[in-house]
């Protein structure tokens, strides 16, 4: 099978290309990469005025398999993130039974291969249960392919655990992804404490919350030598921990969400549990820093969170409805609408942030365009304006802030070692 990407913006971190390019794949690899490539193939793309990026990575995506699909599984996940131009994502461990040991591992896997749309690793947990009380079998699900472990959806509250667990992870080469809450600052809180939050009489979640764990975990991530990757950021005190962690020679990479760069704990409609997440939308300082953080390069990923509840679920009070939102069908449109065409980020740095950084932290091949790598792209058209519409969305969580709203920029095909995996044509037509 050969496939022919013609005409295309190729933008490549991993070469620093940015040109006007033809791609030639055969099979699951790149096989040429030139500036004109004139041969048959069994088919053609015409990509003139579209990036032409290697395909995304999520670092941060809840599938809710096994044990709650009700919400996304397996399958409905990765056809949502084959339609937002993610090639590879990882999985959570918050499911039911939380993912522990290397059978739920390979539970995932095994399903995913099955499917063969996009590539699916699973996080293993750090501890058994996510209870807190014992190291989960770390060793064992790195061996089945966990390419990190988390215990995302809480923290480890024990120091010493989870110093346990980061110095098994440094001998593995693996890095250890921090969900930053310390759960008794949290109080009940549900939104950010603010003058928004005293208003609806609604009990507030400070940025201590945030960045007291953040603090804790790159101390001690700098005594073990271990690779700490810090999920969801939305503090302005992120940024900067990150950054003199960095100078100090702490091995540390950051995430950033594209609810938390694009809204402010301002735009919440009262009542409307769309908007309640964790961490909780922050101030437009907050929000300020995190954009400064990224386009300084001092925040390295764009992930999304993706955390899709039933309506029913979220259809409740904002103190009982479920944190979180899907963002796998947002991702790229918001980061190019906010980030790219505000000038805070080029379109290198976009497809370093959703690609190229993510392979690096993570140790995959991919996240590059060169000969011989895997086929993993996504053709993404710059120019397209629509409107977000919930109702199209091709996984079972409807639970977003952004429907309705405009944005400029659409991924067009997704393609997953060699084949296609997504196509615009295969969805309702995205119209003016």
């Amino acid at each position: 099978m050969t496939l022919l990407i013609k005409n295309g913006r190729v933008i490549d971190p991993a070469t620093r290309t940015d040109k006007q390019m033809d791609i030639l794949v055969e099979d699951d690899r790149i096989a040429k990469r030139a500036e004109k490539i004139d041969t048959k193939a069994d088919k053609t793309i015409n990509a003139k005025g579209c990036y032409v990026m290697p395909g995304f990575i999520d670092m941060h995506v809840h599938l809710r398999d096994p044990g709650q699909e009700e919400k996304e599984t397996v399958v409905t996940g990765s056809r949502a993130a084959a339609r937002g131009g993610f090639t590879t994502i990882l999985a959570m461990p918050n499911t039911k039974p939380v993912v522990d040991n290397a059978d739920v591992v390979n539970y995932v896997h095994n399903k995913a291969k099955n499917l063969g749309l996009v590539h699916v690793l699973q996080i293993g947990a750090v501890t058994r249960g996510q209870k807190g009380e014992e190291l989960a079998a770390i060793e064992e699900m790195a061996a089945a392919g966990s390419p990190a472990i988390s215990e995302d959806g809480k923290s480890v509250m024990n120091a010493k655990l989870l110093r346990d667990a980061m110095k098994i992870t440094q001998k593995l080469d693996i890095p250890v992804l921090s969900h930053c809450e310390d759960k008794n600052l949290v109080d009940g809180g549900v939104v950010n404490a603010d003058a928004n939050a005293k208003r609806e009489g609604l009990r507030g979640i400070t940025n201590s919350v945030e960045d007291v764990i953040i603090a804790r975990d790159i101390m001690i991530a700098k005594d073990t030598g271990a690779a700490l990757h810090l999920c969801h950021c939305s503090t302005k005190s992120s940024v900067m921990m990150v950054q003199m962690a960095k100078e100090q020679g702490v091995r540390v990479t950051a995430e950033v969400c594209p609810h938390h760069f694009t809204l402010t704990s301002d735009d919440m409609i009262p009542k409307d549990t769309n908007y309640k997440m964790n961490p909780p939308l922050r101030t437009k300082e907050d929000v300020e820093e995190l954009k400064r953080g990224l386009k300084e390069d001092i925040m390295d990923v764009i992930a999304t969170d993706h955390a899709p509840h039933t309506a029913d679920e979220k259809n409740n009070s904002m103190e009982k409805a479920p944190f979180g939102i899907v963002g796998l069908e947002t991702a790229a449109a918001l980061t190019h609408t906010e980030l790219v065409l505000k000038d805070y980020l080029t379109p290198m740095q976009m497809a370093e942030k959703m690609s190229c950084n993510p392979a690096k932290i993570l140790g995959l091949d991919a996240g590059s365009l060169e000969e011989g790598k895997p086929a993993d792209i996504v053709i993404f058209d710059p120019k397209k304006t629509y409107k977000i519409d919930k109702n199209k969305f091709w996984s079972k969580g409807r639970n977003t802030p952004f429907d309705g709203r405009e944005v400029t920029g659409a991924v067009l095909t997704t393609i997953v070692e060699g084949k296609i995996a997504y196509d615009i044509k295969m969805d309702h037509e995205i119209t003016k």
